[in-house]
Formats: C-alpha cells, sequence, structure tokens
C-alpha cells in the first residue's frame, strides 16, 4: 500500500466518522420563560402574588428587645448567688430582659363570595427575670413558642385563634407599653367563630362566640359570649360591647370614646362595668371591684416623635399612670422610653397599701 491510498481511506474514514456523530446530534431544548413574583397591591403594601394563584401574601412581623428597671419592670428582691453560696441569702435589684421575634403572615384573595383572608403570628420570646421557679434567682432563657393568633376569614366570617372580640373591637387601651397596669381584658388570647358587619357608613357591629383559655376555657357547649356596635367617623369613634363568662356564669358591659382633636392630638376614654358573682377575675374582667375608667391621649411632635400618656383606675382602688415618649429613628426602627407608676390603695381587697415606679426601654424594628 503507498501513501497516497493511505492517505485516501483515511480521509473516508474521517467523512463517516463526522457523519455519524452529525446524525447522533442532539437538539437543546430552549428554557422556559422564568415566573417572577409579580406585586399585588390590592391589600396594601408588602402583598405578592403566590406563584401559579390568585392568593396574595405577606411577609412581616418585627424584633423587638426591652430593658426594665425599678419595682414594675424590674427584676426586684433576686438572691444574690455569691452572698447565697456564703450562707447571707442576701437579695438584689436587676434588670428585666425581655427579647422578641414575631412572625406574621397575611393572604387575601377575592372570591364570589367576598374576600379570603388569613392572619397568622407568631412569637418567640427570651426573658430574663426572677422567679420562684429558679429559687428566686434571676435566670435568663427561652420561655417558648406561642401561636397567637391563626384565623381565616371570609367576608365578615372569621373563625380560629383570634384575641376577643371584647378587646378587639373596642380597641386596646393607649399607645403605652404598660396599658394593663390597671386590667381591662381578662384573658385575651381565645378561640372565636365571629361574624363582623360593616354598614358602610360609620356604623359596624360583631357578635363572636368564643372559648377562653386557661382557668378560663368554656366547660359546657355554652361559649362565652361578646357583642358590640360602633359608629367611627373623622372626629374619631364610640362603641358599646358587652359580654357573657359562661364558665363562671359572670357578664360585663363597657363603652368607648375616640376623639380625634386635629392631626396630632388625639383623646380617649374607655368604662368598664363587670358582675362578681361567683368570681373576681374571670375571662373579661381583671381589675378589682365592679368597675374601672381608662383614658389617654397620643400628641405627635412631628412625624418621628410623639408623646402617649394613660391613666386607669379601679373600684379597688388601684391606680396606675403610664407615660412616654416614642422615637422612630429611620422608618421602621422605632424606641420608646416609658415611665411607669401603680399604686395598690388599702381596700376591700387588701390589707394594706403598696405602690411602686418603673422604667422601661424599648427598641423595636418592625417589618
Amino acid at each position: 500500500m503507498n501513501i497516497k491510498s493511505l492517505l485516501l481511506g483515511s480521509a473516508a474514514a474521517l467523512v463517516a466518522v463526522s457523519g455519524a456523530r452529525a446524525a447522533d446530534a442532539v437538539t437543546v431544548a430552549e428554557p422556559e420563560p422564568a415566573e417572577y413574583v409579580k406585586i399585588c397591591d390590592v391589600y396594601g403594601a408588602g402583598y405578592f402574588y403566590i406563584p401559579g394563584t390568585e392568593t396574595c401574601l405577606r411577609i412581616g412581623g418585627y424584633v423587638r428587645y426591652d430593658i426594665g428597671v425599678g419595682d414594675i419592670n424590674g427584676a426586684t428582691n433576686v438572691r444574690d448567688r455569691l452572698d447565697n453560696l456564703n450562707g447571707t441569702f442576701d437579695t438584689n435589684d436587676t434588670y428585666a430582659k425581655h427579647a422578641r421575634f414575631a412572625l406574621k403572615t397575611w393572604t387575601g384573595q377575592e372570591t364570589e363570595l367576598g374576600t379570603l383572608k388569613t392572619y397568622t403570628e407568631t412569637r418567640f420570646d427570651w426573658l430574663a427575670k426572677a422567679g420562684d421557679y429558679n429559687g428566686g434567682f434571676v435566670a435568663a432563657g427561652n420561655t417558648g413558642v406561642t401561636l397567637n393568633f391563626a384565623w381565616i376569614q371570609l367576608g365578615g366570617f372569621r373563625v380560629g385563634k383570634d384575641e376577643s372580640a371584647w378587646v378587639t373591637f373596642s380597641g386596646y387601651a393607649g399607645n403605652v407599653i404598660d396599658d394593663s397596669l390597671v386590667g381591662y381584658g381578662g384573658d385575651f388570647d381565645t378561640g372565636v367563630i365571629q361574624y363582623y358587619f360593616d354598614a358602610g357608613n360609620g356604623f359596624s357591629a360583631v357578635i363572636s362566640l368564643e372559648d377562653g383559655a386557661g382557668g378560663n376555657t368554656v366547660d359546657s357547649y355554652v361559649p362565652h359570649i361578646v357583642g358590640g356596635v360602633k359608629y367611627t367617623q373623622g372626629w374619631g369613634a364610640i362603641s358599646a360591647t358587652g359580654v357573657y363568662d359562661s364558665v363562671w356564669e359572670e357578664y360585663g358591659a363597657k363603652v368607648r370614646l375616640d376623639v380625634n382633636v386635629n392631626d396630632a392630638f388625639s383623646l380617649w376614654a374607655m368604662a368598664n362595668y363587670g358582675s362578681e358573682r361567683n368570681v373576681i377575675h374571670n375571662s373579661f374582667k381583671n381589675w378589682e371591684g365592679n368597675w374601672a375608667i381608662f383614658g389617654g391621649g397620643t400628641y405627635k411632635f412631628n412625624e418621628k416623635t410623639s408623646f402617649n400618656a394613660q391613666v386607669s383606675y379601679d373600684e379597688g382602688k388601684s391606680l396606675g399612670v403610664a407615660a412616654n415618649v416614642a422615637y422612630t429613628v429611620v422608618p421602621g426602627f422605632t424606641v420608646i422610653g416609658e415611665v411607669d407608676y401603680l399604686n395598690h390603695a388599702k381596700s376591700d381587697y387588701r390589707a394594706v397599701s403598696s405602690d411602686g415606679f418603673g422604667a422601661v426601654l424599648r427598641f423595636q424594628r418592625d417589618f
């Protein structure tokens, strides 16, 4: 075989191999177009469509850190570990610290029966305080996870884990941290079967069948019952709410007035009444005596700074005063400094009087 024949044979072999490879070539499919998250502005800022659905979702929450001192907000009379070791059993006063991460979700979707909504809130808490569980020593640690809200709402119908309409319908107390120096609500946590009616002209109403919580959880097929009516306008709102506690067969009522004096100044007042035929405290009443009164206001110095105050008093001669200044450092980050005072006078509910001061500094990032 000469060199010319060898070259011709090699060329023919290369052509054959190239033809075979061309026949086996793989065609690469075009990539599917990416499905980007779409903004949903029907229910407010922060919502987006869950891909492939018509449901809008919002995820948010807050991170909070509180530093408390004094008789009300601090850790008092805690055992000194070193002195206890030496056998002297001395006590100290110290800070109380509280850190919280709250995770919230909201969903919304339009249906032929109205808007379908859900809301959840889960809280993770870390606390430094004194307690009997630690023999009177101060101890810091996680206090567990709590499910504070988990409800479904279609139109005006709501079912799930919520806070009692006794509190939520008329509104919480003032814009202070310690708004319950004199109690105004009993057990907030409860399961609900509820209907909310909005007439669209300022009038609204609610009827709520509730389970209660802890020792006030319903123990028969008869639920706690809350009902209320409200009238809201630009000047403020007025509401009346009634409640029946089926466990203790107690009842109560309250009225509340909110007034917007101007864009910077707002005032509110609330009067509560509750029976105490069987127990002093129940699922809706944690003040002493039949009646309690509350009042307060907010003054906004500017877009970043506001002053908030609240005064509360009950028939058992308990007086609570709280005042704070809230400052928004940057949008979403607020610092609040508050001073509190609580006085328990001698009355039919206690043999001796007592009083105390406290203060708390709060840092909170909302998102």
